[in-house]
């Protein structure tokens, strides 16, 4: 809290220094039309001849920019005029005219983008992973999508059920805000298998925030934000196929279709369907490695942009899964709720809609008005074992955003008001928990810009929560440029959110532990309090040229201090799950340090090391966050030859793991206290024909690494010993895939 409030100081005291700097240049800057008439050019460009240091025109065409020891020339440029080199002398105003320039028929434009790249303006540290960083592994849904990045983990909740999770910064993935194209997605009821509803051939692009995100997107932000940029009708392929198989019996299907249907609509249908029916025990404990699966999902939107600075978009999505898991001669038709065989079973309906319209002021562009929409319905049955689980949810979202600018665009400003309303019912045997939360709130956003050197982002909400109150979410973002080459960013802010303390914790179904809440008697959704955190974050990024290939290094540490958290007890009783209040101390630090470089010509490298120190106090010990590294090492390499031949090679080599207490098990139940660490080796080689036929093929987990007996008393499965969730390591071994991909421009 204090250093929150330190870096809003820095600010306060920062900006009437920057306003004190003696000498500058100022004018005015405006165009020749075709029929000779002087007009004053908003936004144009005014820069330090061979620097990255200048400014842009206000509606009036005035531009003030800091002078530079040793540079006389200003370069001014505006689109469809012909730039202009002006030498500055003396001190009076620049009366600086442009004229119309030459229309080309063709430009071309050479530049080998990185698959992923950091936002060099952005006052967050910004990693943009484009379609091309998914291509590099079998990204067949969003939980797979981070192989290649080191900044997300990723593991199986359980042995049994096959779900992925994430988690940044040491902290779980509902700690993590993820939005489609800045719009509440994954939250709630499918923060855990809401991953897989977004296959891969769906992502444009992943934005990837550590820290607390921008007031704009609501409070939860703890650990960081994932936004993920779905095909868009304007931009996508006319057509994309893609078949996927592996040595598991995987098998996918997906297609993307644009329709044209005016110059100024589009739409696109994208259909996905995946099956998995091959029972597999390669360790021989009884139990399938993976559970048999189908999967359809479908979605069709629409896009509407006009001249006159409307857009409009609007979308449908619909999810069906199926998943059976546990013993290999499970049948849920005759076996499910006996104890012939253990088994789990999994449905999810999902129904969702969205509508976005924004509305630019053509005469004054900086100024604009948007509404966003959205609602889900989801229904979800299952069964562990003997546990039925059943849930639903109904979701109501609402957003209305106004931007605008003071004077000039050195200072913005965002703000509007939200909504969120869920409605949850849920039962977890015979005990029945519903609730509903109303959530209205305001938010105001201000930007203030200094060049391309500094920029500070203050935004501060208040929201009311209809079972919590009312409570206030300020978060801060500053970027400074020590130079063309180095960012120092800083931030902090607060979050908060429910915690749905059984669906996001389903993985402890698959075992004997018994739940147990030590919540409060109060209207607090199971009597516990809400999850409140305090994120403090700087990271620096250097980019640099060596041996004429570009490349960037950074450095990152985060602290996230919690007010309050649900602690989710493992060490109390080896056959209870217990969930209480945070009483004492819960903390987590996150260092990471990473380069990027084109090692020779064509082939990328990326290195990283990432150290966690995540605590927690558990019935009054502080203890290590269990099954969590604290080391990870990380590389992936990247070649692509003239040919269009590519081979991309990943290893991921995580630390020892603590494991959850089993010493009141009997012997044969107790594990160590810790895990050992282990390898996982990724590669996939690829070919493309002609930029329309793409066919790969790859294997995961190169070196067959696996953990051993990951079921504890997998050969009693309803005695009080059973228990799934202490999976730390790979279950499945190596898997070898293929597939291929046709697009059509």
């Amino acid at each position: 809290m204090r250093l929150f409030w330190f870096l809003g100081a820095f600010v306060l005291s920062t900006l009437p220094l920057l306003a004190q700097q003696n000498d500058y240049v100022d004018g005015y800057i405006k165009g020749v039309d075709s029929e000779g008439v002087e007009l004053p050019l908003l936004g144009a460009n005014v820069y330090w001849l061979k620097t990255q240091t200048g400014t842009t025109a206000d509606e009036n065409g005035y531009f003030k920019l800091n002078r530079i020891d040793g540079k006389d020339y200003l370069i001014a440029s505006f689109t469809g005029y012909d730039p202009d080199t002006i030498q500055v002398k003396g001190s009076g105003q620049l009366q600086i005219i442009l004229s119309g320039g030459e229309t080309l028929d063709d430009v071309e434009i050479v530049y080998r983008q990185k698959s992923t790249e950091i936002d060099y303006l952005d006052s967050r540290k910004v990693e943009v992973v484009s379609g091309k960083e998914l291509l590099k592994a079998a990204c067949c849904n969003l939980s797979e999508s981070f192989e290649t990045n080191p900044s997300v983990d990723v593991s199986f909740t359980d042995a049994v059920t096959g779900t992925r999770q994430i988690q940044m910064l040491g902290l779980a993935g509902p700690n993590i805000q993820i939005t489609r194209e800045n719009m509440p997605d994954i939250r709630g009821l499918s923060s855990v298998y809401g991953l897989t509803f977004i296959p891969g051939t769906w992502i444009e692009s992943i934005h990837v925030i550590k820290g607390t995100g921008s007031v704009i997107n609501g409070f939860e932000s703890i650990a960081g934000q994932i936004n993920v940029n779905l095909q868009k009708p304007e931009y996508m392929d006319r057509l994309l196929l893609n078949g996927y198989v592996n040595q598991g019996g995987r098998f996918e299907a997906n297609a993307n279709v644009r329709i044209d249907v005016s110059e100024d609509l589009k739409s696109a249908v994208l259909v996905h369907g995946s099956m998995n029916r091959i029972r597999h025990d390669r360790n021989e404990d009884g139990f399938m490695d993976m559970p048999l699966s189908k999967q359809g999902v479908l979605l069709n939107r629409w896009e509407l942009r006009k001249d006159n600075g409307l857009h409009f978009e609007a979308g449908i999505k619909g999810t069906w899964i199926r998943k059976t898991g546990g013993q290999l001669d499970y049948d849920p038709d005759t076996d499910r709720g006996t104890t012939n065989f253990w088994g789990m079973d999994l449905g999810i309906n999902r129904l969702e809609g969205w509508a976005k319209i924004g509305k630019v002021n053509t005469g004054k562009p900086w100024q604009s008005f948007g509404i966003q929409l959205s609602g889900a319905v989801h229904d979800q049955e299952s069964y562990f074992g003997l546990t039925r689980y059943d849930a639903s949810q109904n979701s109501l979202y609402g957003n209305v955003l106004y931007q605008s600018m003071i004077s000039n665009t050195n200072h913005k400003i965002l703000t509007g008001a939200s909504i969120q309303y869920d409605d949850y019912q849920e039962s977890l045997g015979e005990e029945q928990l519903d609730r509903q939360e109303i959530v209205p709130g305001a938010f105001f956003e201000y930007t203030y810009t200094h060049l391309d050197k500094f920029t500070a982002v203050a935004g501060l909400r208040i929201d009311h929560h209809n079972l919590f109150g009312t409570f206030v979410t300020p978060r801060l973002h500053i970027r400074y440029a020590l130079s063309d080459q180095d960012v120092l960013r800083l931030s902090a802010g607060r979050g908060q959110r429910t915690a749905n303390i059984i669906s996001e914790n389903s993985g402890y179904l698959s075992s004997s532990r018994q739940f147990i809440i030590e919540g409060e008697e109060n209207n607090f959704p199971y009597g516990l309090k809400p999850e409140i955190a305090w994120n403090y974050g700087i990271n620096f990024t250097h980019e640099f040229e060596l041996g004429y290939r570009d490349g960037f290094f950074s450095f990152d540490f985060y602290r996230t201090n919690f007010e309050n958290q649900i602690v989710i007890d493992l060490d109390r009783d080896p056959q209870q799950v217990v969930f209480y209040n945070l009483e004492e101390a819960s903390y987590s630090n996150s260092f990471q340090g990473q380069v990027d470089y084109e090692l020779v010509k064509r082939l990328d490298i990326r290195l990283a090391y990432r150290w966690f120190d995540v605590k927690t106090t558990y019935d009054g010990d502080l203890r290590l966050k269990p099954l969590l590294s604290r080391h990870r090492f990380f590389i992936n390499l990247a070649y692509e030859s003239r040919k269009y031949w590519k081979v991309d090679y990943t290893m991921n080599w995580q630390g020892k793991k603590r494991l959850p207490d089993t010493y009141n098990n009997p012997e044969p139940y107790q594990l160590s206290e810790y895990s050992p660490g282990f390898p996982v080796m990724n590669l996939q080689v690829s070919k493309t024909w002609l930029e329309k036929l793409n066919v790969y093929v790859g294997v995961e987990n190169l070196l067959n690494y696996t953990q051993k007996d990951p079921i504890l008393a997998s050969e009693d499965p309803f005695g009080p010993y059973f228990d799934s969730s202490m999976a730390w390591g790979p279950i499945f071994g190596r898997n070898i895939y293929a597939g291929i991909r046709y697009s059509i421009k």
